[in-house]
Formats: structure tokens, C-alpha cells, sequence
């Protein structure tokens, strides 16, 4: 395993770490005995680091990562986010008050006594322009309820935006082959302001493993179902914001990154992996086969300068156009 650090603070973690709202809910049916079967390889291969947030079964995904992590707060960093509870255009749902609220149900969920990292689940950015929530995310820094803190952005926009508060230390993005807009302005200057940089979604909702066909269906319970179109939350949430059917069409168009790199998936975290202010990638899992395989992205070779600018050619030519959801 390799680590790296997050951005300016003292923590390092895994390069491929694992995102847990697939085993908490939303991704169709899963199994809790796979889940923690899929956490105890990760952490055996060197995984330090998971992500979560307390709407990920309501709460189910925070308990699940206490099972598989109980005695280890001090080896296996947990970041969880908070706010989607509540009604997030609503600025009492940020007040001291609330937040501390969500803390303490977190913490509990968890079974820990300190977030390593807890961050904002996508607010609107008009609560991010108030900034009256990083005061109170500074206060339970202070008390050692938290770590550090971080924001999970939808828009470029609002991930600078974040930067101009000395306390964010992480920004959580959706960037991938079929979102690459970040990597122009918005790395660099993480990476210049020691930000930590977490990568949701590096598979675009699964369109990057190239296995979908246009007439795949899922689950009713699946957000790539039930959220298609942005029904439920920002359509960028899933698949990258791309219309199902113009998604496998574009992978299909980038089958030849496979080539000497094992497997689309692999792949395409290799090249989220090959910009250096990335901090790690966050995909889901299931089951421990899907850990392995996505654990097998660190054995694959990186890209040429050439394959990057046929990358972002493609992306600027072909992908963009279609984006929805924010860039």
C-alpha cells in the first residue's frame, strides 16, 4: 500500500481507501456479513482510511465501521459527513446546536470518542458563503470532538470557495475520466494550499468498469434508479451526471485505457491516481472481491503524457457537452 498525506495535516492515509454508502444503503441490496468481510481485507492489504456519512442507511454504514474497526480509532481513520438529516438549505440546520447534534449521534454510531475527519455534505453554497459553520466546526476542533474538518463539494465553484477558510482542510470531489473539469484549476490549488483532495465516484456510478450495456437495469432501491435524472439529489451524484444511455456509449469509446492495465476500473483510478494533488480515491465495495479488485489499481501503470492530453481531448470533444450537475 501506498499513503499519502492529506494535504497539510498529520494524517497520511492509503491511496485507495474505500467510500461506504454502497454497504450502508442506496446501491441496491447488500449483505452486512459482505461489508465486513470487504472492510477486514481492506484493512489487511494496508487500508487506513474509510469514508462514510450519517445518511448512509441512516446511519447503518457508521455502524457497521464501528464493528470492523472497534479497537483500532488509533491505526483506521474514519471521515463521516453531516447535514442531509436535515433540511440543508435551512440555516438553523447548521446552528452550534444541530451540528453538535450530529456530532454526538455520529460519534455514538462509531463508537469513538474523535471524527479524524468530519465533513459538510454537499451544503448549498450559500452556507458556505456565510461561513457561520466553520466557527462551529472550529469550536468542536478545539473541544477534540473532531480532527479536522472538510467539505464534499458538487461544483468547482464551491470547492474555492471553501479554500478561503483556513480550517478546510479536505475537499471530497467527484473527478474522473467523464468529470476532469477539477484538474485545471481547482487540484492545483489545493495542492498549493495544502488541501487534501478525496475522490468520490472514480467510477462514475460504474460506467467506468465498462460493464453496463444500454438496456441495464438496477434495483428500485439503487440510486442509479431511483436518482437517474437528479430526482432525489444532484444528478452529478450519479453517473457523473452523464445520461445513462450517452455513459456506456463514451465508455465504450475508452475501452483501449484497459490495454497492459488489467481492467477499465483499474484503469481509470490509475489516472485519478496519476495527478499528485489527489490525496486518495474513495470507491465502493460490496464484497471483498470487489476490494481486491479495486485494490489491484496500485499493481497497474500509470499514464503517458501522451494517453493524459488523448484523455483530456476526449473529455473537452466528447464528454462535456453532456455533463449535468455542476462542474
Amino acid at each position: 500500500m501506498n499513503y499519502r498525506q492529506l494535504g497539510n495535516t498529520e494524517l497520511k492515509v492509503s491511496e485507495v481507501s474505500f467510500g461506504t454508502w454502497a454497504i450502508g444503503g442506496d446501491w441496491g441490496t447488500s449483505r452486512d456479513e459482505d461489508g465486513l468481510k470487504g472492510l477486514a481485507l481492506a484493512m489487511e492489504q494496508g487500508v487506513n482510511f474509510f469514508d462514510t456519512a450519517d445518511v448512509y442507511g441512516s446511519g447503518h454504514a457508521e455502524e457497521l465501521l464501528a464493528k470492523a474497526t472497534k479497537g483500532k480509532a488509533d491505526s483506521i481513520h474514519i471521515a463521516t459527513k453531516f447535514c442531509r438529516f436535515g433540511d440543508i438549505h435551512d440555516p438553523k440546520n447548521y446552528t452550534e446546536q444541530k451540528v453538535r447534534e450530529y456530532c454526538e449521534q455520529s460519534l455514538k454510531r462509531l463508537q469513538r470518542e474523535r471524527i479524524d475527519l468530519y465533513q459538510i455534505h454537499c451544503p448549498p453554497i450559500e452556507i458556505m458563503r456565510d461561513g457561520s459553520i466553520f466557527t462551529v466546526l472550529d469550536k468542536l476542533k478545539q473541544e477534540g470532538k473532531i480532527r479536522h474538518y472538510g467539505v464534499s463539494v458538487e461544483t468547482i465553484e464551491e470547492g474555492l470557495l471553501c479554500m478561503k477558510s483556513p480550517g478546510v482542510k479536505a475537499l471530497q470531489v467527484i473527478f474522473n475520466l467523464f468529470r476532469q473539469q477539477p484538474a485545471e484549476v481547482l487540484l492545483p490549488q489545493a495542492q498549493a494550499n495544502g488541501v487534501g483532495i478525496l475522490v468520490r465516484l472514480p467510477l462514475a456510478s460504474g460506467l467506468l468498469t465498462g460493464k453496463f450495456k444500454e438496456n441495464s437495469t438496477f434495483q428500485a432501491n439503487d440510486h442509479r434508479n431511483f436518482n437517474a435524472n437528479g430526482e432525489q439529489f444532484n444528478v452529478g451524484e450519479t453517473f457523473a451526471g452523464l445520461p445513462f444511455v450517452k455513459g456506456v456509449e463514451l465508455a465504450r469509446d475508452l475501452e483501449w485505457i484497459a490495454d497492459e492495465r488489467d481492467n477499465m476500473a483499474r484503469a481509470s483510478m490509475r489516472w485519478i491516481l496519476d495527478h499528485p494533488a489527489v490525496t486518495c480515491v474513495i470507491p465502493g465495495f460490496k464484497n471483498e472481491a470487489q476490494v481486491e479488485d479495486n485494490l489491484a489499481t496500485l499493481n497497474v501503470p500509470t499514464f503517458t503524457a501522451e494517453e493524459m492530453d488523448r484523455l483530456s481531448a476526449f473529455y473537452k470533444n466528447q464528454v462535456a457537452p453532456f455533463i449535468r450537475g455542476g462542474i
